[in-house]
């Protein structure tokens, strides 16, 4: 019973490290080297992530920096930049690339909210999911005379509970993301 729980509570925080990553990913007007973490630089034939190729610093609030290791990656980097869905075009002075971040129409803030309120229900889809699949588990554990009935409603009880913290969590993290991406 204790394993299930446990088990449980690891699938539920490896959800919650893929939101925070989701929501990291979303462009929010200020310069984030995370930004970045998606993009996919085809590097001698072997599609290699940007950050194992370059520095990427924020020397400025709204503008990155990308640096690579090998001057000679420059353009591909540059064509991985245009070719991801980011809409930010780089500037290359033959030595680093900069990335300048423009300012959200209140339009694309409504649409990027959107987005992240969607990106946070997944999750918290996700998580009800993982309820699921855990008091199934606890209940076979019943039926098969492993757990008493006592048991049973203490484990569902605690399962419920960690779904509720992690819930509020969600909560949490999508309404700061939202108030990041809201503020002018």
């Amino acid at each position: 019973m204790d394993n299930v729980e446990k088990v449980f509570e690891e699938k539920m925080q490896k959800t919650m490290n893929v939101l925070k990553n989701e929501l990291n990913a979303v462009r929010a007007g200020r310069a984030n080297p995370a930004l970045l973490d998606k993009v996919i630089v085809e590097y001698y034939g072997t599609p290699t992530p940007l950050k194992n190729l370059s520095n990427i610093s924020v020397p400025e609030p709204r503008t990155l920096m990308v640096a690579p290791f090998d001057p000679a990656v420059i353009g591909d980097i540059e064509k991985a930049i245009n070719a991801s869905e980011l809409g930010i075009n780089p500037s290359n002075d033959g030595k680093v690339i900069r990335l300048t971040i423009p300012m959200l129409t209140e339009e694309r803030r409504k649409e990027l909210s959107k987005t992240v309120k969607k990106i946070g229900e997944d999750a918290k889809i996700a998580i009800r999911n993982e309820r699921r699949d855990a008091n199934d588990k606890i209940k076979k554990e019943e039926k098969s005379g492993e757990l008493t009935e006592d048991d049973l409603k203490r484990a569902l009880d605690e399962v419920q509970k960690l779904t509720d913290k992690y819930t509020k969590e969600i909560e949490k993290f999508v309404s700061e993301k939202e108030a990041e991406i809201m503020e002018v």
